[in-house]
Protein backbone atom coordinates (compact mmCIF):
# COMPACT_ATOMS: atom_id res chain seq x y z
CA UNK A 1 0.00 0.00 0.00
CA UNK A 2 1.19 3.34 -0.47
CA UNK A 3 1.98 5.62 2.04
CA UNK A 4 0.96 9.12 1.32
CA UNK A 5 3.46 11.31 3.82
CA UNK A 6 6.59 12.27 2.23
CA UNK A 7 9.56 11.12 4.78
CA UNK A 8 11.22 14.52 6.92
CA UNK A 9 7.79 16.37 6.47
CA UNK A 10 6.09 16.11 9.78
CA UNK A 11 2.72 15.37 10.00
CA UNK A 12 0.05 16.61 12.83
CA UNK A 13 -2.34 12.95 13.12
CA UNK A 14 -5.47 13.29 11.65
CA UNK A 15 -8.38 15.17 13.35
CA UNK A 16 -10.77 12.78 14.68
CA UNK A 17 -13.98 12.50 12.83
CA UNK A 18 -15.71 10.57 15.29
CA UNK A 19 -17.85 12.64 18.43
CA UNK A 20 -19.23 10.64 21.03
CA UNK A 21 -22.61 11.83 22.58
CA UNK A 22 -22.15 10.90 26.05
CA UNK A 23 -25.27 11.72 28.53
CA UNK A 24 -24.57 11.83 32.54
CA UNK A 25 -27.27 12.97 34.97
CA UNK A 26 -29.18 14.21 32.38
CA UNK A 27 -26.47 16.69 30.76
CA UNK A 28 -25.26 15.97 26.97
CA UNK A 29 -21.82 16.31 26.25
CA UNK A 30 -20.04 15.81 23.06
CA UNK A 31 -16.43 14.29 23.14
CA UNK A 32 -13.63 13.06 20.53
CA UNK A 33 -13.20 10.54 23.43
CA UNK A 34 -15.47 7.14 24.42
CA UNK A 35 -17.69 7.14 27.42
CA UNK A 36 -19.93 4.76 28.67
CA UNK A 37 -23.20 4.58 27.20
CA UNK A 38 -22.17 6.94 24.29
CA UNK A 39 -23.79 7.52 21.00
CA UNK A 40 -20.86 7.09 18.09
CA UNK A 41 -21.41 10.21 15.69
CA UNK A 42 -19.73 10.25 12.15
CA UNK A 43 -19.01 14.27 11.43
CA UNK A 44 -17.92 15.48 8.13
CA UNK A 45 -15.59 18.67 8.79
CA UNK A 46 -16.36 21.59 6.08
CA UNK A 47 -13.63 22.35 3.74
CA UNK A 48 -13.35 25.99 3.59
CA UNK A 49 -16.25 28.98 3.13
CA UNK A 50 -15.22 29.58 -0.47
CA UNK A 51 -18.64 31.52 -1.61
CA UNK A 52 -17.97 33.51 1.13
CA UNK A 53 -15.02 34.84 -0.43
CA UNK A 54 -15.01 33.97 -3.79
CA UNK A 55 -11.34 32.77 -4.13
CA UNK A 56 -10.76 28.77 -3.89
CA UNK A 57 -8.50 28.69 -0.65
CA UNK A 58 -7.39 25.42 0.40
CA UNK A 59 -5.17 24.66 3.40
CA UNK A 60 -2.84 21.95 3.41
CA UNK A 61 -4.83 18.96 5.05
CA UNK A 62 -7.33 19.74 2.82
CA UNK A 63 -5.51 19.12 -0.25
CA UNK A 64 -3.99 15.94 1.54
CA UNK A 65 -7.14 14.63 1.77
CA UNK A 66 -8.41 15.49 -1.66
CA UNK A 67 -5.22 13.72 -2.82
CA UNK A 68 -6.06 10.86 -1.05
CA UNK A 69 -9.71 10.69 -1.89
CA UNK A 70 -8.75 10.99 -5.81
CA UNK A 71 -6.16 8.16 -5.11
CA UNK A 72 -8.90 6.31 -3.65
CA UNK A 73 -11.41 6.50 -6.06
CA UNK A 74 -8.74 5.96 -9.10
CA UNK A 75 -7.60 2.58 -7.66
CA UNK A 76 -11.20 1.05 -6.41
CA UNK A 77 -11.44 -0.76 -9.52
CA UNK A 78 -7.85 -2.72 -8.46
CA UNK A 79 -8.50 -2.44 -4.66
CA UNK A 80 -11.94 -2.54 -4.76
CA UNK A 81 -11.97 -0.40 -1.25
CA UNK A 82 -14.30 2.73 -0.88
CA UNK A 83 -12.45 6.04 0.03
CA UNK A 84 -13.36 5.18 4.12
CA UNK A 85 -11.89 1.73 3.51
CA UNK A 86 -8.81 3.48 1.76
CA UNK A 87 -8.17 6.01 4.50
CA UNK A 88 -8.48 3.42 7.09
CA UNK A 89 -5.84 1.30 5.28
CA UNK A 90 -3.33 3.75 4.89
CA UNK A 91 -3.75 5.15 8.68
CA UNK A 92 -3.26 1.32 9.75
CA UNK A 93 -0.23 0.81 7.43
CA UNK A 94 1.70 2.63 9.58
CA UNK A 95 0.97 -0.04 12.31
CA UNK A 96 2.88 -3.50 13.34
CA UNK A 97 1.32 -6.40 11.77
CA UNK A 98 0.01 -7.22 15.07
CA UNK A 99 -1.65 -4.03 15.99
CA UNK A 100 -3.67 -4.08 12.94
CA UNK A 101 -4.94 -7.86 13.49
CA UNK A 102 -6.14 -6.45 16.90
CA UNK A 103 -7.83 -3.62 15.40
CA UNK A 104 -9.76 -5.67 12.94
CA UNK A 105 -11.03 -7.65 15.80
CA UNK A 106 -11.34 -4.74 18.20
CA UNK A 107 -13.38 -3.37 15.16
CA UNK A 108 -15.43 -6.33 15.01
CA UNK A 109 -16.78 -6.88 18.45
CA UNK A 110 -17.36 -3.10 18.90
CA UNK A 111 -20.02 -3.34 15.85
CA UNK A 112 -21.11 -6.68 17.52
CA UNK A 113 -21.44 -5.15 20.79
CA UNK A 114 -23.44 -2.27 19.16
CA UNK A 115 -25.77 -4.35 17.74
CA UNK A 116 -26.66 -6.93 20.47
CA UNK A 117 -27.02 -3.32 22.31
CA UNK A 118 -29.76 -2.24 19.96
CA UNK A 119 -31.75 -5.47 20.35
CA UNK A 120 -32.52 -4.41 23.64
CA UNK A 121 -31.53 -7.43 25.99
CA UNK A 122 -32.02 -7.21 29.66
CA UNK A 123 -30.69 -4.13 31.53
CA UNK A 124 -27.80 -5.78 33.54
CA UNK A 125 -26.67 -7.01 29.98
CA UNK A 126 -27.02 -3.82 28.12
CA UNK A 127 -24.63 -2.19 31.34
CA UNK A 128 -22.65 -4.94 30.55
CA UNK A 129 -22.30 -4.88 26.92
CA UNK A 130 -21.79 -0.68 27.62
CA UNK A 131 -18.85 -1.64 29.86
CA UNK A 132 -17.43 -3.97 27.17
CA UNK A 133 -17.52 -1.41 24.20
CA UNK A 134 -16.42 1.08 26.26
CA UNK A 135 -13.10 -0.65 26.74
CA UNK A 136 -12.65 -1.60 23.20
CA UNK A 137 -13.36 1.92 21.90
CA UNK A 138 -10.49 3.05 24.45
CA UNK A 139 -8.01 0.29 23.26
CA UNK A 140 -9.21 1.33 19.85
CA UNK A 141 -7.80 4.80 20.50
CA UNK A 142 -4.98 4.05 21.89
CA UNK A 143 -3.59 1.89 18.78
CA UNK A 144 -4.45 4.35 17.17
CA UNK A 145 -6.77 2.32 14.46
Amino acid sequence: MLILALPGHAQLPAPSRTIYKCEANGKIAYTDQPCLGAQRLDVVPTRGVNKLSGQIRTGADVAREQRQENLARAIKPISGMNEQQFSTQVRRHQLDASAQRECRVLEADILENKALERRGVERESVASLQHDTLALRQRYGKLRC
